[in-house]
């Protein structure tokens, strides 16, 4: 029933907030805890669709999904108990990904806490390791404080999961209308972008252009950035080899001459690791340089020259001694780049596609002889 006055329910609020940040989808679908959300969202007028899915793990896939194709917040939702751990594998997958999701679940109500009511569970404690932004709404009055603290934190600096717990006592209470705001902007990501410094950026293309064999590793963090045409204007501004991880693909399309695909223990090849090898310089991008890039920091090997630039401080130095840091977007941090390189007048030519033409000729020679073979594997 909705509340009197200028006051909503907690589950109408909710409704509200999610509509104030622009959702247009959620993915979902119903237990007893969740009865007061699907009235509201069925009572109101909000331009939502909800889609029902066949469980909570499918509706956290499908809410990742929908983020990474539309560049908006995903939203899923489902009930207290065995819901709540059906829905946090997706949560875990989007948040390593630096994808934003909010996942919703209901609760038994505040009031029956250790009372034994059926499908209790500590989903605070649950989520919290495992997601960017985790809370348990205790009182309804904090219930728009709280979406926007997780719609600020999925979508700012490194984008991220959220998790809101919505007790069912909470759902019914009341909410006052005046508190349905938010900043529309932060139902996309990502949002408030923030670039490195200046001087940061002049000491990056300093050394950069000191270097005789530079190469760039991009993670996914230029395809969540949107920051692939800057990465294209840098790269053959200096004839400059670009690969990439298995997330960061797309940074640069893979018919480019200076694209070298993908490195690392999965997808990579020895013709792609002697590339590496070779270079006296690695620039990561929107990568946190783990175990499967660098094969398990054997590659680079320690001592190579190392740049960086990412929007999460704590990925820079965590793996590699770094000459030059650059904490910031990576679409604005490469704009800098082109842009004070224009300036400087320099002009390099790092042969960048006769060294990958070499390595990708060896690469697929190898390939296209096993694909076209006809000869059977010894069944000994």
């Amino acid at each position: 029933m909705t509340a009197g006055g200028n006051e909503l329910t907690g589950a109408e609020a909710m409704v509200r907030m999610l509509q104030a940040h622009g959702v247009k989808h959620i993915f979902g679908l119903c237990g007893d805890t969740t009865l007061p959300l699907y009235d509201a969202l069925f009572r109101l007028d909000h331009g939502i669709e909800h889609i029902l899915t066949r469980d909570e793990r499918h509706a956290a896939y499908m809410a990742d999904a929908y983020a990474r194709v539309s560049g908006r917040v995903g939203v899923c939702e489902g009930p207290s108990g065995g819901g709540a751990t059906y829905i946090l594998p997706g949560l875990v997958e989007a948040n390593e990904s630096s994808v934003p999701i909010l996942g919703i679940t209901t609760d038994v109500s505040v009031s029956a806490r250790g009372r034994y009511p059926l499908t209790e569970l500590d989903q605070n404690s649950l989520f919290r390791p495992l997601t960017k932004w985790n809370t348990v709404i205790d009182q309804a009055e904090r219930l728009p404080a709280m979406v926007r603290s997780a719609f600020r934190a999925m979508t700012t600096g490194r984008p991220g999961a959220a998790h809101i717990g919505l007790p069912f006592d909470v759902q019914k209470a009341a909410v006052s209308e005046s508190e349905i705001w938010a900043q529309p902007e932060l139902g996309s990501y990502p949002a408030w972008r923030a670039g490195p410094a200046l001087q940061a950026v002049e000491r990056m293309v300093e050394a950069l252009l000191s270097a005789k064999n530079p190469m760039v590793i991009c993670g996914g963090g230029i395809v969540i950035s949107g920051a692939e045409s800057e990465l294209q204007s840098f790269a053959e501004a200096l004839n400059m080899i670009v690969a990439t991880t298995i997330s960061g693909q797309g940074s640069l399309a893979d018919s480019h001459p200076l694209c070298l695909g993908v490195v690392g223990s999965n997808g990579g090849v020895p013709e792609t690791r002697e590339v590496i090898e070779e270079a006296d310089l690695i620039l990561f991008i929107g990568c946190r340089a783990g175990s499967v890039t660098t094969e398990r920091w054997r590659c680079p090997k320690p001592g190579q020259r190392i740049l960086h630039i990412d929007v999460d401080p704590m990925v820079i130095s965590a793996n590699y001694e770094t000459e030059v840091a650059l904490n910031g977007d990576a679409q604005l941090a490469l704009r800098m780049a082109n842009e004070v390189l224009a300036q400087s007048g320099e002009k390099r030519d790092f042969g960048g596609t006769a060294r990958i033409a070499k390595a990708k000729k060896i690469k697929f020679a190898d390939f296209e002889e096993r694909a076209a073979s006809n000869d059977l594997a010894d069944p000994a």
